[in-house]
């Protein structure tokens, strides 16, 4: 394995760094199906909506 980080600052920083990837990541996919979910969802909204200025 690696060598232990020495000071409380490098210790915060590794720490920071394994609390980011996964974050990052998640964000991603959490963005990627609202995205998704939206863009598919799209034509069904659009047909509901009710038509205005005509009768």
């Amino acid at each position: 394995m690696g060598e232990e980080p020495s000071t409380w600052g490098e210790l915060l920083l590794s720490f920071a760094l394994v609390a980011a990837v996964p974050t990052v990541v998640g964000g991603a996919v959490v963005l990627t199906l609202v995205g998704l979910t939206v863009w598919l969802t799209a034509p069904l909204r659009r047909r509901r909506r009710p038509r205005s200025g005509g009768r």
